[in-house]
């Protein structure tokens, strides 16, 4: 049997003011890659090969030298000064995001993965979206979608996965911003994701609590008592828990991640605003987290950190998520790959 070859990846390098194009080179130069995927770079050959010189003299890491790279090349009108905030390098960010959607959608790519761009310089530039997620939807036409971090132990490989509700939006909007509907539809989208894009056939999820104590049968907030247990009590099956006091939700994860052998982690965990699924992610996995956009008609994936002005330009950049991320389109290409060679011809 003639083996599948592996999958293309458009790899956009981000803001090139930031660390964006460091952990690219980095990260396309790591050996435990090798074979998982071909790369198809999104972004400028000059700042690249700009910053292939001066990383050279600055990082020990392994680099990948940008003229073995096959680049859409968008290039720069002007220079780029490393870690300073500004509207050209926001243009640059969203080209270059275009340009690997466009790779996606002509077939030419199996993914999208999207190194961190800088959303104030996006707005700098006239783009007014919240990030990328939301421009690969709109790309898409996906009115049902999820922002899922996904980790795997360096213990055991135990995978973490945590979806998030809401998202980039401020604390004091988040109990209007929570409705029945919005939690069943993001429950929905998690069970439909782990099975088709993960392979789990029956998942358990935990549902964290809005309030302290989950409520406290309405001394500390109603929302559980209200529509939050109510909704987890009915759902189909018996693989859905909560709501759990967000105080004690993680603990199993906790567990699992260290490499307990007897753990009571589920499969995956519903967090109900940024902080309370991010907290927990970051403290665990910050070099090893990916944000997976689920929902999609295609595989996008992206590091989980941001632009990193403070240290753009210094070399230390670790590419340990980029690396990840990486990993993760490529499992999940292959996977919606073998899925579509299993399903049968329609008549």
């Amino acid at each position: 049997m003639q083996q599948t070859p592996p999958p293309f990846l458009a790899i956009t390098i981000g803001d090139p003011a930031g660390i964006g194009p460091e952990v690219v080179l980095k990260a396309l130069a790591d050996d435990t890659l090798r074979g998982l995927y071909r790369p198809l770079v999104c972004g400028s050959r000059r700042l690249l090969e700009q910053a292939y010189l001066y990383l050279r003299a600055l990082s020990p890491d392994p680099l990948v030298n940008p003229d073995d790279l096959e680049i859409v090349d968008l290039p720069s009108s002007q220079p780029i000064e490393t870690g300073k905030l500004c509207a050209h390098a926001g243009a640059l960010s969203f080209a270059y995001l275009q340009a690997a959607i466009e790779a996606t959608q002509v077939g030419r790519c199996a993914g999208v993965v999207t190194a961190p761009i800088h959303k104030s310089a996006w707005h700098l530039a006239g783009h007014r979206y919240p990030g990328q997620t939301e421009v690969l939807a709109r790309a898409c036409g996906a009115e049902r979608y999820g922002m899922l971090f996904v980790a795997r132990s360096p213990v055991n490989g135990w995978p973490l996965r945590v979806l998030l509700a809401t998202t980039h939006i401020p604390l004091a909007a988040v109990p209007t911003t929570l409705t029945p509907e919005l939690v069943r539809s993001k429950l929905e989208l998690l069970f439909d994701s782990l099975g088709h894009d993960f392979g789990l056939g029956d998942p358990r999820v935990a549902v964290a609590g809005l309030n302290p104590h989950s409520g406290e049968n309405g001394q500390l907030g109603s929302e559980e008592r209200d529509w939050l247990a109510p909704l987890i009590a009915d759902w189909p099956g018996d693989r859905l828990l909560g709501p759990v006091p967000p105080d004690t939700l993680w603990i199993e994860a906790a567990r699992a991640w260290a490499g307990t052998a007897h753990h009571g982690a589920c499969d995956a965990y519903l967090a109900l605003y940024h902080d309370q699924g991010l907290i927990p992610v970051k403290m665990l996995a910050f070099d090893q987290a990916v944000n997976t956009t689920i929902g999609l008609s295609i595989v996008r994936t992206s590091p989980d950190h941001g632009t990193a002005f403070d240290i753009a330009g210094r070399g230390v950049a670790r590419p340990q998520s980029m690396v990840a991320a990486i990993a993760l389109a490529a499992e999940l290409a292959n996977r919606r790959a073998t899925r579509s060679l299993a399903a049968p011809a329609a008549l």
